[in-house]
C-alpha cells in the first residue's frame, strides 16, 4: 500500500505529519546572498561552540551542556544536526540511567580515570607550571615536556 501526502497529511493512515522549517529572521530570506550569509554564519557560531563543548567534555562542567548548546545552534538550520541532537540526547539519558545502577566502585574509578585525564592534560599544557611559577615554585616536572 502506497501512502499520499497532502499538505502534510498522510492519506493511507490518516495521520498528519508537521514538516519542521528553519525559522529565519525576515532580513535572512530577502535575498540569497543575505541567506548565505545567514547560513554560514550559524555554522561558522555552532560550530565554533561545539568544537568549545567538545573540547570540554573530559573537565568538570558544563561539557556535554555546550556540546548540545552548539548542536541546538546549528539544528536550528541544518537538518543533519537536529537529528544527531536527538540522537546524542538519548545516548546521553540513557549513558546516566546506566551509570546510575552500577555498584559506587565503579562510578568511582571512572571518575578516577576522568581526573586522571583532566590532570594529564593540564599537565600537557603547562598550566602546573603556569600557576606553579605564581607561588614562586619552578620544579622541573611541574612543566609540560611539549612547551620546554
Amino acid at each position: 500500500m502506497t501512502s499520499t501526502r497532502v499538505n502534510g497529511h498522510n492519506a493511507a493512515v490518516g495521520m498528519t505529519t508537521q514538516v519542521r522549517r528553519p525559522r529565519r529572521p525576515r532580513w535572512a530570506t530577502r535575498s540569497p546572498g543575505m541567506l548565505a550569509l545567514y547560513r554560514t554564519g550559524v555554522a561558522l557560531l555552532g560550530g565554533l561552540v561545539l568544537t568549545l563543548g567538545i573540547v570540554l567534555i573530559p573537565y568538570p562542567g558544563p561539557g556535554w551542556l555546550i556540546v548540545f548548546a552548539g548542536l541546538a545552534i546549528l539544528a536550528a538550520e541544518f537538518h543533519w544536526a537536529r537529528r544527531l541532537l536527538h540522537f546524542l540526547r538519548a545516548r546521553y539519558t540513557a549513558w546516566t540511567r546506566w551509570m546510575a545502577r552500577r555498584h559506587p566502585l565503579l562510578r568511582l574509578a571512572l571518575y578516577t580515570c576522568t581526573g586522571l585525564v583532566v590532570l594529564a592534560t593540564l599537565w600537557l599544557l603547562n598550566v602546573f607550571a603556569l600557576v606553579g611559577g605564581w607561588f614562586g615554585l619552578h620544579y622541573p616536572w611541574l612543566g609540560s615536556p611539549i612547551f620546554t
